[in-house]
């Protein structure tokens, strides 16, 4: 694996709980856009460590930013305590590069929840996500977001337009351009922990339907999926309580027995 850079961290929770989950964002956001999540493991009395990706918030910056490098970083990531995580929860990116971590050292969790992972993006999803990272960098000012997202809480808009100015353009720009072919079914695959995949709504948005879906599934059976009915791609800002409810739901059975299949 490419060699890894160290993360900043921020937290929820009481450090010496039971429990540590690690939380990962996705591509042109930060740690701290994860703060519903954190804030509701602390509520349930777990210890909750968000980073920021390389290139991405204090993070250090490279000329690496394939999906390999991001997951080299989160390898090296442990909790403070040393051992493993109890879970690592990756939205998009975020789920690609826990994908990858994950599949290389069986050791670094026990558990997986990918929201709406970047399994595999080609075609028409690559093109959507690079037109929205760009209009993202276009124009940075808040009223842009609220408009876009009004039902989102006002600290996401908030978090929105930091995360945006503390990103590297360039940064966020080569992940799309570094991983062609952008695939992690591969690793996906070979997962040996529990993990569970809470998709976006595809009538709304989501970049892990269909037969991407159903073949990641047929692939590895300790690989579990539901959707949160409603939300696109950001679905923990879209309907943050029915995420949160999904969230707990899956680390509570670990892997969820209920295997929907994707719309």
């Amino acid at each position: 694996m490419p060699a890894p850079l160290t993360l900043p961290r921020i937290a929820w929770g009481d450090p010496s709980a039971s429990h540590r989950a690690l939380l990962v964002h996705g591509l042109g956001s930060s740690g701290a856009l994860m703060w519903r999540l954190g804030d509701a493991l602390a509520e349930a009395g777990w210890h909750a460590t968000a980073v920021d990706l390389r290139g991405h918030g204090d993070a250090p910056r490279s000329l690496d930013y394939t999906v390999a490098a991001f997951g080299a970083d989160l390898v090296s990531t442990a909790p403070d305590a040393g051992g493993a995580w109890d879970a690592v929860i990756g939205h998009s990116l975020g789920g690609a590069a826990s994908t990858v971590a994950a599949a290389s050292d069986p050791e670094w969790t026990r558990r997986l929840v990918l929201i709406d992972p970047a399994i595999h993006v080609d075609g028409r999803d690559a093109s959507i996500v690079r037109r929205s990272q760009e209009r993202a960098f276009a124009d940075s000012r808040i009223e842009v977001v609220q408009q876009e997202h009004p039902h989102w809480h006002p600290q996401d808009h908030e978090l929105k337009i930091d995360a945006v100015r503390r990103a590297s353009a360039w940064a966020v720009e080569q992940t799309s351009a570094q991983n062609q072919p952008w695939d992690v079914r591969a690793h996906a695959a070979r997962l040996t922990v529990p993990t569970h995949v809470i998709a976006a709504d595809p009538a709304v948005y989501s970049i892990f339907t269909g037969d991407l879906a159903a073949e990641v599934l047929a692939a590895n059976p300790r690989i579990t999926m539901s959707v949160v009915e409603g939300a696109g791609h950001s679905l923990h800002r879209d309907k943050p309580e029915e995420a949160i409810r999904q969230l707990q739901e899956a680390l509570a059975c670990g892997a969820l027995s209920d295997r929907r299949e994707p719309k």
